[in-house]
């Protein structure tokens, strides 16, 4: 199952190298990273999509609490949360495809930030699910360029992540 966990730590020179160490050292995969200051800038967000059974995040959980470096964690996932990633995608526009192509960002509330006479480049924000179905409403040999940030997620409500 896919997990969100977020992870406050400190604004330091090593400490992502550490983080990510804990999980090529004990074979977890990362699929997708964010991180960046908050508003304290001594503090950093890091935000990470991994797979695995509720015990091995529960593992996980254990290893991150452990460095030196992580001040707190929460899957986000235990909760109602927000995720959005942002995606800019660039695409062949010629011709007739011009107008299908403006009418399917359109659709997924897309927007066209860049047009050449030969591609358009798309900038999408949404959960993970709709960035994919962007990508498979189009055809695939439109597809020039892909660029995705990775998620960045925060609990709903009341729920915070801060020390």
């Amino acid at each position: 199952m896919k997990h969100v966990i977020s992870v406050l730590m400190e604004n330091e020179p090593g400490a992502l190298s550490r983080v990510v160490g804990l999980f090529s050292a004990r074979g977890y995969n990362i699929e997708t990273l964010t991180v960046a200051p908050t508003e304290d800038a001594t503090l950093s967000r890091l935000t990470l999509i991994t797979a695995g059974s509720d015990e091995v995040i529960e593992q996980i959980t254990k290893h991150l609490n452990r460095l030196v470096d992580v001040v707190k964690v929460v899957d986000l996932t235990e909760g109602p949360h927000i995720e959005r990633e942002l995606m800019l995608i660039k695409v062949r526009a010629v011709g007739k495809e011009r107008e299908e192509v403006k009418r399917t960002a359109d659709i997924f509330r897309g927007r066209i930030i860049d047009v050449t006479d030969k591609s358009y480049t798309i900038e999408l924000t949404g959960d993970q699910g709709k960035n994919q179905a962007f990508i498979e409403a189009l055809d695939r040999s439109a597809i020039l360029e892909t660029v995705r940030t990775g998620v960045s997620g925060i609990g709903r409500g009341e729920r915070i992540l801060k020390i």
